[in-house]
């Protein structure tokens, strides 16, 4: 297990680099955890983002790349909801990608 400091404050992290507790969340911890993957969080990610955390709200689990397409699809349109846009925006893992950087567990079906 391994930590990550934001704000002074120390955030554990699982082996993988996913939150350990869902509640240490913050917009200041998804930008620390995407500088980590050479990432700047654009517009374009947050909506994403923050479509992952209503998903998880909703059915209490990280979807794997299929369910995020089309679950993206139905919210933000067919132009965001696909898999070139999403790829683009995380560096071509999604669903664990994005689920690392809105503080969600890996998503299950995911190596």
């Amino acid at each position: 297990m391994s930590t990550l400091t934001v704000n002074g404050q120390d955030i554990a992290l699982d082996k993988d680099g996913y939150l350990v507790k869902l509640d240490d969340w913050s917009a200041d911890v998804a930008r620390v955890l995407a500088e980590r993957e050479s990432i700047e969080l654009s517009a374009d990610h947050w909506e994403v983002l923050e479509l992952l955390r209503q998903f998880y709200a909703e059915y209490q689990l990280s979807p794997a790349t299929r369910p995020l397409i089309k679950y993206t699809a139905l919210k933000l349109g067919a132009e965001k909801g696909n898999s070139p846009h999403l790829n683009r925006l995380f560096n071509g893992t999604p669903a664990k990608l994005a689920a690392k950087l809105a503080g969600l567990p890996k998503p299950t079906n995911c190596i």
